[in-house]
């Protein structure tokens, strides 16, 4: 692949967002006294709350793909420091679901909220058709992302069982 062509500028400037974003996610977790996995978590719940999901233990342990005894030990701490609590369905009161805590909220918005800031204002300067190519193209890195996410998941676990 050429370098230089205007697709792999994207793919390198993504990968430096990326990085950038992960380095302010390590910063956020340091000075919370978390895991990195505990914001990966937290941003998961923030998600599926945002779109409806009702997000169980299982789904968050799938989302970040944790065993179910790595979610278990995930969920508890955060739920021990006041980021996350544990309540059941009221269709099923068999289901625990998981929701993100006022206080985890206050926290990210007080770290993340400046930076945010800056992305909507930046967002803000492009033309409407602009932001929906960049919202395409976004959604097939993800898609991207995540199928390769998922095949390497599943080779750990056929390696693993």
């Amino acid at each position: 692949m050429d370098d230089q062509s205007p697709a792999m500028r994207l793919v390198h400037l993504l990968r430096a967002v990326t990085v950038e974003f992960d380095l302010l996610g390590a910063e956020f977790a340091a000075r919370q006294g978390l895991h990195p996995t505990d914001v990966r978590a937290l941003i998961h719940l923030l998600d599926a709350a945002r779109t409806g999901t009702r997000a169980t233990p299982g789904w968050l342990g799938g989302q970040l793909r944790l065993n179910s005894a790595g979610t278990t030990a995930l969920v508890d701490r955060l739920e021990r420091l006041g980021l996350v609590r544990r309540g059941r369905d009221t269709a099923d009161r068999r289901r625990v679901l998981l929701e993100v805590e006022e206080r985890a909220t206050e926290l990210g918005w007080a770290f993340f909220g400046p930076v945010i800031g800056e992305v909507v204002a930046a967002a803000e300067g492009f033309e409407s058709a602009e932001l929906e190519t960049v919202r395409r193209f976004l959604t097939a890195v993800l898609a991207a992302a995540s199928a390769r996410g998922a095949e390497g998941a599943a080779g750990r676990f056929v390696a693993e069982g």
